[in-house]
């Protein structure tokens, strides 16, 4: 009796099992079903777990979150070692907005079962929205590791686990020669371009990627980023609305879609995402800090404030946010923030990216105070941190400066007189960052036929596609490659130039501005394919542009401003390569001395206007009128009028610079003229071009 009852028993469940299964692939295609098929199940078995959890994700198939939330949170408490129930509560949490107590489900589900492939990938998607990028990485590696059973694909996604990067790229080289059209092959091996910034060949692995499989999600994300790392800002927007196709909702590529149109100067749909994505999903500290940054280019000053506030009080460890208040530059910290900031740079646990970013934001702050020495002790100990993060060789810009002085001599420029696209519209302003290029470059702006658009990224672009360079370092083929190119040649990148730069430019004028500072690195390059565009080089005292540099927190592009010795090498850099440029090309190139506008603000513009061929406007006196959009640090300085207030504040720290004044060398002394060169006679270029 008591077989055949277990017989009865074990027939019934083996039936329960076929019956869930058939519900089970009813749910992507008609979720009403799957529903009624599980809600008959739970009539012959009540309260059996598979059955309630399959009920639950018909409920959120249809739309009905709320009782599919309900479901959930009762069947989380009754099963609390059952992975695929944390799994779908997280999704569920996801889905509510709630992305902390999503990761914590996810996390869950994880530990007690950790080769889940949607799982990881929920995770990290999740980890993305709040900003976790790293971590979100190491989940998106582990989810390519679940998700793979090829013995070797799965050795190469251990090695990307943990980070072995030349092994894995090894691995997956060896298994792509076998297998070319293995796109979750291709798909790491972009994952492991990206992690070195080979970016350009991040990019090509996945277009071959998704031309053979455009429908891999996961793969046109990762495309979209990788196109938004290398400015390639209009392709990246093109991406990125393909996914919210497909997923209309999916808060990470909202926030993606968002920051390109901050890059595109669209700044109220902009905003107007951040504000959708922040009302369904609250909970992000780094969200509410992108918003504070397009709210802070918009001239909402108060509301960015307040954004950033938000974002502190989701993080409080969020040192990012603290240097974004402290990077308005007019913002003043409380006596409670400073606490608040000391409080956290006391803690062991403290990220380094957070921690750096605290000791330039306290840096900033006690400078307010005029507590100049511990001042300068966080702005030194923040930039340590980062130098070792991002690691910068000086030798190497003074082999760039070596090879571009020895290619670009008088002859060169001679026997190429008549090259290059001949339109006039870019406006270059150069330099070192924080000289006073965004003052120049407001001003310009106020002007009724011209734009202002931002630091376009194109000059870099196309010299690092002429160099050959796989990373973001140009390679010794540059500048000397320029010499084998045909007239034609040099005039289709001038073409290019203008084409690719054409997406910033919405007003319609004549002329733009191009503000990006390294470009003085490239004002060979610049001549030979738009002879007639301007180039303005924007200066400051050394000491106070190199000190200014150090004490800014710049997200990438400019390591060399992580210690004041090679800051101050990098300025006397600058400061041949000009002088080379002023002697070989005399008048091609205009200096504005950032002293002097200050000092004669009049005086100054109509000279700077003469010079671009534009007739003076008294806008450009009232530049901090304009209500353009500006994306650099001195956003909030150039919306007030001129004034001598950073002049001198150098001086305060001036205990400190003795590393500075020894790598500038003889540059310190002459200023505002270049030293006395043995090998090309730099002559004052004060007089445009005929």
């Amino acid at each position: 009796m008591q077989g055949k009852a277990l017989s009865n028993e074990t027939e019934a469940t083996g039936t329960l099992d076929v019956a869930l299964a058939h519900a089970g692939r009813l749910l992507a295609s008609r979720p009403d079903l799957a529903a009624l098929q599980a809600n008959e199940i739970l009539q012959a078995l009540p309260g059996y777990p598979p059955a309630r959890l399959l009920l639950a994700q018909a409920h959120r198939a249809q739309g009905d979150l709320a009782s599919a939330f309900t479901l959930m949170q009762a069947l989380v408490a009754a099963e609390p070692r059952w992975a695929a129930a944390h799994m779908e509560w997280g999704r569920l949490l996801a889905y509510r907005g709630q992305t902390s107590a999503a990761i914590s489900a996810l996390r869950q589900s994880l530990s007690l079962k950790s080769d889940q492939p949607d799982a990881w990938r929920l995770l990290a998607d999740q980890l993305d929205v709040s900003g976790e990028t790293t971590a979100a990485e190491q989940a998106r590696a582990r989810f390519i590791k679940a998700a793979n059973r090829d013995p070797q694909l799965m050795a190469a996604a251990t090695a990307l686990v943990e980070n072995q990067i030349p092994e894995a790229e090894a691995l997956l080289r060896a298994h792509l020669k076998g297998h070319d059209t293995d796109v979750a092959a291709l798909r790491m091996l972009a994952e492991v371009a990206a992690r070195l910034r080979r970016y350009a060949d991040s990019e090509a692995l996945l277009e071959r990627c998704l031309s053979l499989a455009p429908g891999f999600e996961a793969a046109r994300h990762h495309y979209a980023i990788v196109l938004y790392r290398q400015q390639k800002i209009a392709q990246a927007l093109g991406e990125v609305l393909q996914l919210l196709a497909m997923d209309p909702h999916n808060p990470g590529y909202q926030n993606l879609q968002a920051a390109i149109l901050v890059q595109l100067g669209d700044f109220n749909e902009s905003l107007a995402v951040y504000e959708r994505v922040l009302a369904s999903h609250p909970h992000q500290p780094k969200g509410w800090m992108s918003y504070g940054h397009a709210l802070k280019t918009a001239r909402r000053l108060d509301d960015s404030i307040a954004a950033y506030r938000r974002a502190i009080q989701q993080q409080p460890t969020l040192g990012e946010a603290y240097w974004s208040l402290a990077n308005l530059k007019t913002f003043r910290f409380l006596a409670t923030d400073i606490a608040a900031m000391r409080q956290a740079l006391a803690r062991t646990d403290l990220a380094d990216d957070d921690r750096l970013h605290f000791d330039f934001a306290l840096g900033k702050a006690l400078e307010d105070e005029a507590l100049y020495a511990e001042s300068f002790s966080h702005y030194a100990a923040g930039n340590e941190r980062r130098l070792r993060l991002t690691p910068y060789s000086a030798a190497r810009t003074q082999q760039h400066v070596a090879r571009a002085r020895a290619v670009f001599d008088a002859a060169f420029f001679a026997e190429r007189l008549r090259v290059g696209c001949q339109a006039p519209d870019p406006i270059f302003v150069v330099g070192l960052p924080r000289a006073g290029s965004t003052l120049v470059e407001q001003i310009m702006a106020s002007h009724p036929l011209v734009e202002g658009t931002m630091e376009l990224p194109d000059i870099g672009g196309l010299v690092r596609e002429l160099a050959g360079a796989r990373g973001s370092d140009e390679v010794a083929r540059y500048p000397a490659v320029l010499a084998t190119l045909s007239s034609e040649a040099l005039a289709a990148l001038g073409e290019r130039y203008l084409t690719q730069t054409r997406v910033q430019r919405k007003a319609g004028t004549p002329f733009f501005v191009d503000k990006m500072p390294n470009n003085f690195s490239h004002v060979g390059f610049i001549h030979l394919i738009l002879p007639n565009a301007k180039i303005i080089d924007a200066r400051r005292h050394p000491l106070g542009c190199c000190l200014s540099t150090f004490k800014q927190h710049f997200a990438r592009g400019q390591n060399f401003t992580y210690s004041l010795t090679d800051v101050g090498r990098y300025y006397a850099d600058y400061v041949a390569l000009m002088a080379h440029f002023d002697a070989v090309l005399p008048g091609r190139v205009h200096r504005v001395i950032y002293e002097r506008m200050v000092e004669d603000t009049e005086a100054e513009v109509r000279r700077l206007l003469d010079y671009c061929g534009l007739p003076f406007d008294e806008r450009c006196l009232r530049f901090y009128e304009n209500t353009r959009g500006v994306r650099t640090a001195s956003s909030e300085q150039v919306r007030r009028p001129i004034n001598r207030e950073g002049m001198d504040q150098w001086a305060h720290y001036e205990p400190w610079l003795g590393p500075l004044k020894e790598a500038l060398g003889p540059v310190l002394a002459t200023y505002p003229d270049a030293p006395r060169d043995s090998a090309v006679e730099a002559k004052p270029m004060h007089t445009p071009l005929p």
